[in-house]
């Protein structure tokens, strides 16, 4: 098994459980409008609108956060003003990390690994959540800095310029936004399958771990209690 230099990290899916983050915000708010909305559901339909609205043109994140809760809620029943829809952008930095994040990432920064983030946000919404983080980042690519949104190459291409032929693996919860783009681009990614999904296309990572516990232990580190 090969070493690596740089691992690059899709955040809110991969970091951060941006599902449980998205429902708690759209579900709280709903409710102070006197309506109770169907959590799974909720989720299948943002997942479907938000890439419908990346696609559009190129605005902000926060943009598309608040278009994608409009239409997620006219889908539920529930009538939500584009202004007042602000509020889930708002809610980002509070998105919860996964349980196992904080713990690999410090696995990974003690293994002397450079760890970088490549993410469909804005630079000042990704900056509350960083601060979550135990370990610092080397370097963040972000929506904002690119002017696109993954799956298009632009933080690939980014990131490729900054990590300068070093060994690098990319490791990502989207099988669309992040496994299917970088494979293509020739890069080499650790599928993190928390949801046990099905593969989604002819793309092959070099690695499908559950969590990031296990991709620490595919990678050969010591274990946290080992040091």
């Amino acid at each position: 098994m090969p070493g690596w230099d740089v691992l690059t990290f899709d955040c809110y899916g991969t970091l951060v459980d941006w599902e449980g983050g998205i429902a708690a915000a759209l579900s709280g708010r709903a409710r102070r409008d006197g309506v109770e909305l169907d959590v799974p559901e909720v989720l299948r339909a943002y997942a479907e609108v938000e890439p419908r609205v990346q696609r559009e043109r190129f605005r902000p994140y926060r943009d598309v956060l608040a278009r994608a809760a409009v239409e997620v809620g006219r889908r539920m029943g529930w009538a939500l003003d584009l202004g007042e829809a602000a509020f889930l952008a708002e809610s980002l930095a509070s998105w919860p990390l996964f349980r196992d994040t904080n713990p690999a990432l410090q696995r990974f920064a003690a293994a002397g690994i450079e760890l970088g983030i490549l993410s469909n946000v804005d630079n000042d919404l990704i900056a509350g959540t960083v601060r979550q983080f135990a370990v610092p980042f080397g370097f963040m690519v972000t929506a904002e800095d690119v002017g696109s949104y993954k799956p298009a190459p632009g933080h690939f291409e980014a990131a490729a310029r900054r990590i300068r032929g070093r060994r690098w693996l990319h490791v990502a919860q989207s099988w669309f936004h992040d496994v299917e783009p970088a494979v293509a681009l020739g890069i080499p990614v650790a599928w993190v399958n928390r949801r046990g999904e099905a593969e989604g296309g002819s793309a092959r990572p070099v690695t499908v771990v559950p969590d990031l516990g296990v991709l620490g232990d595919w990678l050969g580190l010591p274990s946290p209690s080992a040091r």
